[in-house]
Protein backbone atom coordinates (compact mmCIF):
# COMPACT_ATOMS: atom_id res chain seq x y z
CA UNK A 1 0.00 0.00 0.00
CA UNK A 2 1.49 3.31 -1.09
CA UNK A 3 -0.01 6.69 -0.32
CA UNK A 4 1.61 10.08 -0.67
CA UNK A 5 2.55 11.16 2.87
CA UNK A 6 -0.33 13.45 3.86
CA UNK A 7 0.32 17.09 4.59
CA UNK A 8 -2.72 16.93 6.85
CA UNK A 9 -4.30 14.21 8.93
CA UNK A 10 -7.46 12.54 7.71
CA UNK A 11 -10.85 11.72 9.23
CA UNK A 12 -12.36 8.61 7.65
CA UNK A 13 -16.14 8.89 7.78
CA UNK A 14 -16.75 5.61 5.93
CA UNK A 15 -15.04 2.91 7.96
CA UNK A 16 -16.81 -0.33 8.79
CA UNK A 17 -16.70 -2.54 11.85
CA UNK A 18 -17.26 -6.28 11.47
CA UNK A 19 -16.61 -7.62 14.98
CA UNK A 20 -16.18 -11.38 14.68
CA UNK A 21 -17.97 -12.05 17.95
CA UNK A 22 -21.11 -10.45 16.48
CA UNK A 23 -20.74 -11.60 12.87
CA UNK A 24 -20.51 -15.36 12.56
CA UNK A 25 -19.28 -16.95 9.35
CA UNK A 26 -22.87 -17.80 8.46
CA UNK A 27 -23.86 -14.11 8.51
CA UNK A 28 -20.80 -13.06 6.51
CA UNK A 29 -21.50 -15.83 4.04
CA UNK A 30 -25.12 -14.77 3.61
CA UNK A 31 -24.09 -11.16 3.02
CA UNK A 32 -21.55 -12.22 0.43
CA UNK A 33 -23.99 -14.53 -1.33
CA UNK A 34 -26.59 -11.77 -1.50
CA UNK A 35 -24.21 -9.21 -2.97
CA UNK A 36 -21.72 -11.31 -4.92
CA UNK A 37 -18.89 -9.51 -3.11
CA UNK A 38 -15.69 -11.33 -2.25
CA UNK A 39 -13.05 -10.04 0.11
CA UNK A 40 -9.55 -10.16 -1.35
CA UNK A 41 -6.66 -11.90 0.37
CA UNK A 42 -5.16 -8.53 1.35
CA UNK A 43 -8.38 -7.34 3.03
CA UNK A 44 -7.74 -8.32 6.66
CA UNK A 45 -10.30 -9.81 9.00
CA UNK A 46 -11.59 -6.84 10.95
CA UNK A 47 -10.36 -6.02 14.42
CA UNK A 48 -9.68 -2.63 16.00
CA UNK A 49 -5.97 -3.40 15.61
CA UNK A 50 -6.43 -4.04 11.88
CA UNK A 51 -8.16 -0.68 11.54
CA UNK A 52 -5.41 1.10 13.46
CA UNK A 53 -2.70 -0.44 11.27
CA UNK A 54 -4.56 0.65 8.14
CA UNK A 55 -5.17 4.12 9.57
CA UNK A 56 -1.54 4.63 10.50
CA UNK A 57 -0.41 3.59 7.01
CA UNK A 58 -2.92 5.97 5.42
CA UNK A 59 -2.36 8.96 7.69
CA UNK A 60 -5.87 8.67 9.15
CA UNK A 61 -6.08 10.18 12.61
CA UNK A 62 -9.72 9.28 13.31
CA UNK A 63 -12.15 6.75 11.82
CA UNK A 64 -15.90 6.75 12.38
CA UNK A 65 -17.11 3.16 12.61
CA UNK A 66 -20.40 1.99 11.12
CA UNK A 67 -22.18 -1.07 9.78
CA UNK A 68 -22.77 -1.14 6.02
CA UNK A 69 -26.46 -1.99 5.84
CA UNK A 70 -29.51 -3.56 7.47
CA UNK A 71 -27.93 -6.64 9.05
CA UNK A 72 -30.90 -7.94 11.03
CA UNK A 73 -32.48 -10.04 8.24
CA UNK A 74 -29.29 -12.11 8.11
CA UNK A 75 -29.19 -12.79 11.86
CA UNK A 76 -30.83 -15.65 13.76
CA UNK A 77 -34.29 -14.50 14.84
CA UNK A 78 -33.46 -14.86 18.53
CA UNK A 79 -30.58 -12.37 18.33
CA UNK A 80 -32.11 -9.63 16.17
CA UNK A 81 -33.81 -7.49 18.80
CA UNK A 82 -30.72 -6.82 20.89
CA UNK A 83 -28.22 -6.61 18.05
CA UNK A 84 -28.21 -2.82 17.67
CA UNK A 85 -27.54 -2.28 21.37
CA UNK A 86 -24.79 -4.89 21.34
CA UNK A 87 -22.99 -3.46 18.29
CA UNK A 88 -23.33 0.13 19.53
CA UNK A 89 -21.97 -0.78 22.95
CA UNK A 90 -19.06 -2.55 21.28
CA UNK A 91 -18.23 0.45 19.06
CA UNK A 92 -18.48 2.78 22.04
CA UNK A 93 -15.99 0.61 23.93
CA UNK A 94 -13.58 0.63 20.98
CA UNK A 95 -13.77 4.43 20.88
CA UNK A 96 -13.26 4.69 24.64
CA UNK A 97 -10.25 2.35 24.57
CA UNK A 98 -8.63 4.31 21.72
CA UNK A 99 -9.18 8.00 22.57
CA UNK A 100 -9.32 10.22 19.53
CA UNK A 101 -8.85 7.36 17.07
CA UNK A 102 -12.42 6.14 16.72
CA UNK A 103 -15.96 7.46 16.80
CA UNK A 104 -19.07 5.68 15.56
CA UNK A 105 -22.38 6.09 13.81
CA UNK A 106 -24.97 4.10 15.74
CA UNK A 107 -26.75 1.16 14.19
CA UNK A 108 -30.54 1.28 14.61
CA UNK A 109 -33.03 -1.55 14.95
CA UNK A 110 -35.05 -1.79 11.75
CA UNK A 111 -36.72 1.66 11.78
CA UNK A 112 -40.07 0.30 10.62
CA UNK A 113 -40.40 -0.26 14.39
CA UNK A 114 -40.30 3.44 15.35
CA UNK A 115 -40.37 2.89 19.11
CA UNK A 116 -37.32 0.60 19.04
CA UNK A 117 -35.44 2.93 16.71
CA UNK A 118 -36.19 6.00 18.83
CA UNK A 119 -35.14 4.21 22.00
CA UNK A 120 -31.80 3.30 20.42
CA UNK A 121 -31.28 6.85 19.09
CA UNK A 122 -31.61 8.21 22.62
CA UNK A 123 -29.36 5.58 24.18
CA UNK A 124 -26.69 5.72 21.50
CA UNK A 125 -26.45 9.51 21.35
CA UNK A 126 -27.04 10.37 25.02
CA UNK A 127 -25.40 7.44 26.83
CA UNK A 128 -22.87 5.92 24.44
CA UNK A 129 -21.76 9.16 22.80
CA UNK A 130 -22.36 8.17 19.18
CA UNK A 131 -21.44 10.75 16.54
CA UNK A 132 -24.67 10.13 14.66
CA UNK A 133 -26.69 7.24 13.28
CA UNK A 134 -26.56 5.18 10.12
CA UNK A 135 -29.47 4.23 7.89
CA UNK A 136 -29.84 2.36 4.63
CA UNK A 137 -32.03 3.20 1.65
CA UNK A 138 -34.76 0.61 2.12
CA UNK A 139 -36.01 -1.73 4.83
CA UNK A 140 -37.86 -4.92 3.99
CA UNK A 141 -38.35 -6.59 0.62
CA UNK A 142 -41.04 -6.86 -2.02
CA UNK A 143 -44.38 -5.33 -1.10
CA UNK A 144 -43.15 -4.90 2.47
CA UNK A 145 -40.22 -2.70 1.43
CA UNK A 146 -40.22 0.82 2.88
CA UNK A 147 -37.97 3.59 1.55
CA UNK A 148 -36.70 6.39 3.76
CA UNK A 149 -39.31 8.87 2.59
CA UNK A 150 -42.14 6.58 3.72
CA UNK A 151 -44.43 8.03 6.43
CA UNK A 152 -43.50 5.15 8.77
CA UNK A 153 -40.12 6.86 9.28
CA UNK A 154 -41.54 10.30 10.15
CA UNK A 155 -41.15 9.86 13.94
CA UNK A 156 -37.50 8.94 13.43
CA UNK A 157 -36.78 11.88 11.13
CA UNK A 158 -38.58 14.25 13.50
CA UNK A 159 -36.40 13.17 16.43
CA UNK A 160 -33.20 13.33 14.40
CA UNK A 161 -34.21 16.79 13.21
CA UNK A 162 -34.83 17.93 16.79
CA UNK A 163 -31.34 16.77 17.68
CA UNK A 164 -29.61 18.28 14.62
CA UNK A 165 -28.26 14.77 14.18
CA UNK A 166 -25.71 13.53 11.66
CA UNK A 167 -27.01 10.60 9.57
CA UNK A 168 -24.77 8.37 7.45
CA UNK A 169 -26.79 6.94 4.54
CA UNK A 170 -25.33 3.76 3.06
CA UNK A 171 -27.02 2.08 0.10
CA UNK A 172 -28.47 -1.36 0.74
CA UNK A 173 -26.98 -4.29 -1.13
CA UNK A 174 -30.29 -5.42 -2.59
CA UNK A 175 -29.95 -7.30 -5.89
CA UNK A 176 -32.05 -5.93 -8.72
CA UNK A 177 -33.63 -7.81 -11.60
CA UNK A 178 -30.22 -8.17 -13.27
CA UNK A 179 -27.88 -7.44 -10.36
CA UNK A 180 -24.64 -8.80 -11.80
CA UNK A 181 -24.21 -8.48 -15.58
CA UNK A 182 -21.04 -10.54 -15.25
CA UNK A 183 -18.75 -11.94 -12.58
CA UNK A 184 -16.72 -8.71 -12.48
CA UNK A 185 -19.72 -6.52 -11.64
CA UNK A 186 -21.21 -7.67 -8.31
CA UNK A 187 -23.91 -5.76 -6.47
CA UNK A 188 -21.56 -3.33 -4.64
CA UNK A 189 -20.16 -2.18 -7.99
CA UNK A 190 -23.34 -1.62 -9.98
CA UNK A 191 -26.25 -1.56 -7.53
CA UNK A 192 -25.20 0.06 -4.25
CA UNK A 193 -24.26 3.49 -5.71
CA UNK A 194 -27.58 3.73 -7.50
CA UNK A 195 -29.48 2.68 -4.39
CA UNK A 196 -27.87 5.62 -2.58
CA UNK A 197 -28.98 7.93 -5.39
CA UNK A 198 -32.52 6.53 -5.21
CA UNK A 199 -32.61 7.14 -1.46
CA UNK A 200 -31.49 10.75 -1.90
CA UNK A 201 -34.07 11.29 -4.63
CA UNK A 202 -36.75 9.73 -2.43
CA UNK A 203 -35.92 12.00 0.51
CA UNK A 204 -36.00 15.07 -1.73
CA UNK A 205 -39.13 14.39 -3.79
CA UNK A 206 -41.13 13.05 -0.83
CA UNK A 207 -40.47 16.36 0.90
CA UNK A 208 -38.66 14.78 3.86
CA UNK A 209 -35.39 16.61 3.19
CA UNK A 210 -37.18 19.95 3.25
CA UNK A 211 -39.47 18.94 6.13
CA UNK A 212 -36.53 18.03 8.39
CA UNK A 213 -33.77 20.48 7.39
CA UNK A 214 -31.74 20.13 10.59
CA UNK A 215 -30.77 16.52 9.89
CA UNK A 216 -27.32 16.51 8.31
CA UNK A 217 -27.24 13.56 5.93
CA UNK A 218 -23.99 12.17 4.53
CA UNK A 219 -24.41 10.23 1.28
CA UNK A 220 -21.92 7.39 0.99
CA UNK A 221 -19.78 6.93 -2.13
CA UNK A 222 -20.26 10.57 -3.19
CA UNK A 223 -23.97 9.89 -3.47
CA UNK A 224 -23.42 7.35 -6.24
CA UNK A 225 -24.92 8.88 -9.36
CA UNK A 226 -26.66 11.70 -7.45
CA UNK A 227 -24.57 14.64 -8.71
CA UNK A 228 -25.10 13.47 -12.29
CA UNK A 229 -28.82 12.59 -12.10
CA UNK A 230 -30.18 15.26 -9.75
CA UNK A 231 -31.14 17.44 -12.71
CA UNK A 232 -33.00 14.51 -14.28
CA UNK A 233 -35.05 14.16 -11.09
CA UNK A 234 -35.66 17.91 -10.98
CA UNK A 235 -36.90 18.33 -14.52
CA UNK A 236 -38.95 15.17 -14.86
CA UNK A 237 -40.50 15.18 -11.39
CA UNK A 238 -41.35 18.88 -11.46
CA UNK A 239 -42.90 18.89 -14.93
CA UNK A 240 -44.18 15.33 -15.40
CA UNK A 241 -45.40 14.23 -11.97
CA UNK A 242 -47.49 15.66 -9.15
CA UNK A 243 -44.42 16.39 -7.01
CA UNK A 244 -45.09 19.52 -4.92
CA UNK A 245 -41.59 20.91 -5.46
CA UNK A 246 -40.35 23.01 -8.35
CA UNK A 247 -37.31 21.97 -10.35
CA UNK A 248 -35.21 24.63 -8.64
CA UNK A 249 -36.39 23.52 -5.20
CA UNK A 250 -35.46 19.91 -5.98
CA UNK A 251 -31.95 20.92 -7.05
CA UNK A 252 -31.60 23.11 -3.95
CA UNK A 253 -32.53 20.20 -1.68
CA UNK A 254 -30.07 17.82 -3.36
CA UNK A 255 -27.41 20.42 -2.62
CA UNK A 256 -28.02 20.20 1.13
CA UNK A 257 -26.59 16.67 1.43
CA UNK A 258 -23.01 15.97 2.45
CA UNK A 259 -21.00 13.71 0.14
CA UNK A 260 -18.06 11.47 1.14
CA UNK A 261 -15.43 10.19 -1.26
CA UNK A 262 -15.19 6.43 -0.57
CA UNK A 263 -14.73 4.48 -3.83
CA UNK A 264 -15.29 7.68 -5.81
CA UNK A 265 -12.00 9.50 -5.40
CA UNK A 266 -11.47 10.28 -9.06
CA UNK A 267 -11.27 13.50 -11.03
CA UNK A 268 -14.64 13.06 -12.77
CA UNK A 269 -16.48 12.60 -9.48
CA UNK A 270 -14.62 15.37 -7.68
CA UNK A 271 -15.24 17.90 -10.46
CA UNK A 272 -18.94 17.06 -10.29
CA UNK A 273 -19.05 17.45 -6.51
CA UNK A 274 -17.17 20.74 -6.57
CA UNK A 275 -19.65 22.12 -9.07
CA UNK A 276 -22.66 20.81 -7.18
CA UNK A 277 -22.21 21.48 -3.45
CA UNK A 278 -20.25 23.89 -1.24
CA UNK A 279 -16.74 22.68 -0.52
CA UNK A 280 -17.48 22.23 3.19
CA UNK A 281 -19.95 19.44 2.29
CA UNK A 282 -17.29 17.20 0.72
CA UNK A 283 -15.83 14.65 3.15
CA UNK A 284 -13.28 11.85 3.08
CA UNK A 285 -14.01 8.12 3.37
CA UNK A 286 -12.34 4.81 2.50
CA UNK A 287 -14.87 1.94 2.95
CA UNK A 288 -12.23 -0.14 4.75
CA UNK A 289 -12.31 -3.10 5.38
CA UNK A 290 -15.04 -3.84 2.84
CA UNK A 291 -12.38 -2.86 0.29
CA UNK A 292 -8.72 -3.80 0.46
CA UNK A 293 -5.98 -1.42 1.58
CA UNK A 294 -4.56 -1.14 -1.98
CA UNK A 295 -7.97 -0.13 -3.35
CA UNK A 296 -8.51 2.43 -0.60
CA UNK A 297 -5.01 3.80 -1.18
CA UNK A 298 -5.62 4.21 -4.92
CA UNK A 299 -8.73 6.31 -4.36
CA UNK A 300 -7.00 8.33 -1.66
CA UNK A 301 -4.03 9.10 -3.91
CA UNK A 302 -6.46 10.40 -6.52
CA UNK A 303 -8.08 12.78 -4.03
CA UNK A 304 -4.67 13.98 -2.86
CA UNK A 305 -3.59 14.57 -6.46
CA UNK A 306 -6.78 16.39 -7.41
CA UNK A 307 -6.42 18.93 -4.60
CA UNK A 308 -2.60 18.99 -4.61
CA UNK A 309 -2.36 22.63 -5.71
CA UNK A 310 -4.94 23.69 -3.09
CA UNK A 311 -3.54 22.52 0.25
CA UNK A 312 -6.12 24.38 2.33
CA UNK A 313 -8.95 22.75 0.39
CA UNK A 314 -7.31 19.34 0.68
CA UNK A 315 -6.99 19.79 4.45
CA UNK A 316 -10.67 20.73 4.68
CA UNK A 317 -11.84 17.72 2.66
CA UNK A 318 -9.54 15.31 4.46
CA UNK A 319 -10.17 16.50 8.00
CA UNK A 320 -11.53 19.97 8.66
CA UNK A 321 -15.00 19.54 7.18
CA UNK A 322 -15.57 16.32 9.13
CA UNK A 323 -14.42 17.77 12.43
CA UNK A 324 -16.65 20.80 11.93
CA UNK A 325 -19.64 18.61 11.07
CA UNK A 326 -19.18 16.29 14.04
CA UNK A 327 -18.36 18.99 16.57
CA UNK A 328 -21.64 20.87 16.40
CA UNK A 329 -23.46 20.35 19.67
CA UNK A 330 -26.91 18.82 19.44
CA UNK A 331 -29.62 19.31 22.08
CA UNK A 332 -30.97 16.30 23.96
Amino acid sequence: MSVTPPTTSRVDLHHHAFPPQLFGEDVAGALGANSGWKFTADAPAWTPAASLAFMDAMGISTAILSLPNDIEPYLPAATRRGFAREINTFCSQVAEENPGRFGFFAHLPTPTDPDAALEEVAYALDVLGADGVTVTNVYGTGENARSLGDPVFEPLWAELDRRNAVVFLHGEQTPGRNPAPNEFLPVPVVEVPNETYKAAADLVTSGRKRQFPNVRIILSHSGGSTPFLASRVAGLCAFHTDCDLTADEIIADFRTFYYETALSGFETNLVALENFVPMNQILFGTDFPAVSPPAAAWYTRNVDAYFADRPDTLAAVMEGNARELLSRAAPN
